[in-house]
């Protein structure tokens, strides 16, 4: 199999060197190479403006990041380099947890740019989110049987950023039989989780590690999970001993599953859910006087786009003060962002800020970020994207 040749610009050569996998697109030398030239998913070879071989990568013309590497050699990528991957990424997380559940391939972390995959027992959601993962596919899918033996694979290729690729969004069953809800063990607590009708792939693992928070400050404590989806923190504060746990989302359908979880784990006369958009319930609550002592805020990226970012932080801003107005003096607020634009000393401020605005008190007692089976690519720090802030908010 002859490859093309895609050669960069001059001196452009500097951040593949150090290990990072991404090529946008004017770091090529497009007199040389004109990326009109070359198909959506197509394997090349990459060259710098010397002709050294810098490795094998798959191109979009289509797309800002042209180009991502996937070897450091000439040869096209094929099954045994997928099985290879997925053996290294498997070894890492079989040595981590305990239980099957995790994400078992971060895309660029664990070398395979553009491809997800969630574990849940003998059940994988997968999403394919690039043109050259996507042109994988059956490769992929294949290396998955061979590897894991797993009883189903989805595929929920349904992500915003494949449009950005020029993909189309589907959800299909890519092998075996998928069941509507798959079961899960985090924290040592039982959850099912919605894969073709859920958010993402079905569940959010990268929050695991910030959730094991709850286990110390939750015990005999009233507690409110807002953007709760499918109960995960607030499942889990009430296995972990909370007198009283309100779930707060605005998909009817997420907070059957909370019930459903709850019920799973014995904890259902101890569970309340309402139902709304996430700023409207909080200053409803507000207006009954209710308080809490623990707070969860986790909603979904409000900065998704660098030109979100004045908007964005205004809602992030907005959000955590109208939760720190319903904690009891000295109660807990967990404050999360998996906005990639936002960095962690922003979030750091913003709770300071926001608590020094309705005259409050923020010590900090513990940041976070996504767990370890989300690790991070050390030349690419895009793949650290999610922050978490435990703080402790009393009168000034």
């Amino acid at each position: 199999m002859s490859l093309q040749r895609l050669r960069l610009a001059k001196n452009e050569d500097k951040r593949l060197r150090s290990g990072h996998l991404w090529i946008y697109s004017n770091e090529v030398d497009t007199t040389a190479t004109p990326l009109r030239n070359f198909s959506a998913g197509e394997q090349v070879v990459v060259e710098n403006q010397q002709g050294k071989v810098m490795g094998v990568a798959y191109v979009n013309p289509q797309s800002l990041i042209c180009a991502r590497m996937m070897t450091n050699d000439e040869r096209p990528v094929d099954l045994n380099t997928l099985k290879k991957r997925i053996k290294s990424a498997l070894a890492l997380r079989e040595q981590l947890f305990d239980q099957p559940c995790y994400r078992l391939i971060y895309g660029e972390s664990d070398l395979l740019p553009g491809l997800v995959v969630d574990r849940f027992g003998d059940h994988l959601c997968v999403q394919l989110n690039t043109a050259g993962m996507d042109a994988m596919r059956d490769v992929v899918i294949e290396a998955l049987v061979r590897m894991l033996q797993p009883t189903s694979i989805l595929l929920r290729n349904d992500a915003s950023v494949r449009k950005l690729e020029g993909l189309p969004l589907e959800v299909v069953t890519a092998y075996g039989e998928v069941p509507e809800e798959v079961e899960l063990i985090e924290n040592g607590v039982r959850f099912l989780a919605p894969l073709a009708a859920g958010q993402k792939t079905g569940w959010f693992y990268d929050q695991r590690p910030n959730r094991e928070w709850l286990r110390n400050i939750v015990p005999g404590k009233r507690v409110l999970d807002v953007f709760s989806y499918v109960g995960s923190f607030g499942v889990q504060a009430a296995v972990f001993g909370a007198d009283d746990v309100w779930c707060a989302d605005i998909s009817e359908s997420a907070l059957d599953m909370v019930h459903k979880n709850a019920e799973l784990n014995g904890v259902a006369d101890k569970l309340s859910t309402v139902q709304g958009d996430a700023f409207t319930t909080l200053k409803s609550l507000k207006e009954a006087d209710e308080r809490f002592d623990v707070i969860i805020v986790d909603p979904p990226a409000f900065i998704k786009r660098k030109k979100d970012q004045k908007e964005g932080m205004l809602a992030y801003r907005r959000i955590n003060e109208m939760a720190m107005r319903l904690l009891n003096d000295g109660g807990f607020l967990i404050s999360g962002s998996c906005s990639m634009h936002m960095p962690r000393e922003e979030l750091l401020d913003l709770v300071r800020a926001s608590a020094r605005h309705i005259d409050r008190h923020a010590q900090i007692l513990a940041e976070g970020m996504q767990g370890m089976d989300h690790p991070v690519h050390s030349a690419i720090p895009e793949t650290r994207y999610l922050k978490a802030v435990l703080s402790r908010i009393s009168r000034a």
